[in-house]
């Protein structure tokens, strides 16, 4: 009798969930400073496991030798690499300011190598200036004081060098923590899966950690090399300002819009000021940059990362909007581990039939 009672007795139960919902509040508040860099850490360490496995296996089976060697390797191809940019961002934040409001900069070219072009050059040449004198400096006037500030925004974003490296130490710290002991991690998390969802809660951490290694791999490391190898040929050619369009271009490639949005504009400027040495030059790097992807995802990740682009481009977006730069890396995996989440969960169920002529009425 007794026992009954304590089964069924509903303050008891109310008081237990409180607990326990006040201690998951408690606990997240703890760990609310660190939940940013241990989540860019969960990701960089599951998409790169697998090196280290074959470090630990090339040097005699020793962890530490491994987790030391892939910290180095984050330092050194990550860290620098976006802190260096930033810093550039920062030291030329005034000279960008000032030439994206400067009305001179954003004057209509004369283009007079036009006349040059045999039968249609003359035409061509007058149908432009009759164009832009009509409504070309409109359409810049109207234009100007948005760019500047979108660049005004960017540099506000990355003027928190500080708070960045913090971040970044940080992450390198968590990254070790997990190379040193991801085994355990992995079974205590699976563990805690198969305890609320049985084998359905195993297959789901399973399926999370392929989104990451197919978001990650297939993704963030092709647009960084796509925008590093595009970067070195804006600067090449002598583009102005080769380090923040480098960016740009990182940002169009996590959204799979691809390098070409930025180096085509590029070239075209290169033939319009009549650089047709360096505009042809960029224009052959554009092309190998551009169908880099194609040849290179396949050696990064075998299985594939069919998603919507609508998906990665509000990731990328709303992940730098929340997060600021990390957000880049960060934005994509979150709405990409959920989104395919949610499609097998509804994979389980059986599909609706179709609808009759009758019911396509009230569809």
């Amino acid at each position: 009798m007794y026992q009954s009672l304590q089964q069924n007795n509903l303050p008891r139960i109310i008081f237990g969930v409180l607990f326990i919902s006040l201690m998951i509040v408690a606990c997240l508040w703890i760990i609310k400073p660190f939940i940013l860099e241990l989540t860019w850490a969960s990701i960089i360490v599951i998409a790169t496991w697998h090196m280290l496995i074959n470090l630990q296996n090339i040097f005699w089976g020793k962890r530490w030798i491994a987790v030391l060697l892939m910290t180095l390797l984050l330092f050194l191809f990550l860290i620098i690499p976006i802190t260096l940019i930033i810093s550039s961002l920062i030291n030329n934040s005034k000279s960008m300011l000032v030439w994206a409001s400067s009305a001179k900069n954003w004057s209509i070219p004369d283009l007079l190598w036009l006349q040059s072009i045999p039968t249609i050059g003359h035409n061509i040449y007058k149908n432009w200036h009759a164009i832009f004198t009509n409504s070309g400096s409109m359409i810049i006037a109207k234009i100007q004081p948005y760019i500047g500030q979108t660049i005004t925004w960017f540099l506000a974003q990355a003027a928190h060098l500080g708070s960045f490296l913090l971040h970044c130490s940080l992450m390198l710290l968590f990254s070790a923590l997990l190379y040193s002991k991801g085994e355990n991690v992995a079974l205590g998390i699976r563990h805690f899966a198969i305890r609320l969802g049985s084998d359905r809660g195993d297959a789901v951490i399973i399926l999370a950690v392929q989104a990451i290694r197919s978001v990650a791999l297939c993704i963030v490391i092709t647009a960084l090399v796509q925008s590093i190898l595009g970067g070195i040929g804006l600067a090449i050619s002598g583009i102005n300002y080769a380090t923040l369009l480098t960016v740009f271009m990182f940002i169009c490639c996590l959204a799979q819009l691809g390098p070409l949005l930025i180096l085509i504009p590029a070239i075209v400027w290169l033939y319009w000021i009549g650089d047709s040495t360096h505009g042809t030059m960029l224009l052959i790097w554009s092309c190998i940059v551009g169908t880099l992807d194609n040849f290179l995802r396949p050696v990064l990740i075998r299985i594939g990362a069919d998603l919507p682009m609508v998906l990665l481009l509000s990731g990328v977006i709303g992940g730098l909007l929340a997060f600021g730069m990390l957000g880049l890396f960060i934005g994509p995996v979150v709405l990409t581990v959920s989104y395919l989440l949610v499609s097998s969960w509804v994979q389980e169920a059986p599909k609706p039939k179709k609808t009759n002529n009758k019911l396509r009425h009230y569809i």
